[in-house]
Parts: C-alpha cells; structure tokens; sequence
C-alpha cells in the first residue's frame, strides 16, 4: 500500500478547507456504491468510471456540481425540482444541506444503466 495521495485526494486537499468535509463525503457516498469504478479527475473534477464516465463531481463558490448525465438528470427531475440543473448538471448550493442520499441514489441509478447495458447484475 502506497502513502502517495491520489488525484481525488489532492484535489480536496486543494479545496477550500470549509468544503473539504463535504467533498470528502460525496467522495464516500459515491465509493460506497460504486466500489468497482475507476477514480480518477476528467474535466478537471473527481470523476468515477465503470465501463464509461458514471457521475462527477466539483466544487464553486457557492455550490456543490454534479454531473450525472442528462438521462439521470431528467430521470430525477421529481427530486431534483428544488436545485438548479442544466442538462447534465445540478447545483447543490452549500448554504442548504447537502442531499448525500440523493447522490448515492442518482449514483445507484446510473450503475443499474450502465450495468444493464453491459448485461452485467447490479441490482
């Protein structure tokens, strides 16, 4: 086992430090349903692969970003109706609480399609 940080790591040790608790706990949510994905940054931000790009995720100012596709944007539009999204993003603002149980569903989601479309069981 390496000490050496990962990117992931480097980049929330980059962050500022009043939204490193946060980034590190979209980063567990993510890792717990997605324990197989690749870790790495694309696009400048954490990003999860399994077969393609699962979900993103970075930080602004004032916001929290998730990048789920647009398919999983339009299929949790019901839950999602309370933040700003765009076609493939949403913004989780941190003045509110973040919705960790929403990410790890939107992610859950996302494995079940890339797993069907690979014939794979992720039920």
């Amino acid at each position: 086992m390496t000490n050496e940080l990962s990117a992931v790591d480097q980049y929330i040790n980059h962050a500022p430090a009043n939204r490193q608790e946060i980034l590190r706990t979209v980063r567990q949510k993510i890792l717990a349903v997605l324990p197989q994905a690749t870790e790495k940054i694309s696009y400048q931000m954490p990003t999860y692969h399994y077969h393609e790009n699962v979900v993103h995720f970075a930080y602004a100012k004032n916001h929290l970003g998730f990048y789920p596709t647009p398919d999983a944007i339009q299929h949790f539009a019901h839950e999602l109706a309370p933040y700003k999204t765009s076609k493939g993003a949403v913004q989780f603002p941190f003045d509110q609480p973040i919705p960790y149980q929403l990410i790890q569903d939107i992610t859950a989601w996302r494995l079940s399609m890339i797993a069907a479309a690979h014939n794979e069981n992720y039920a």
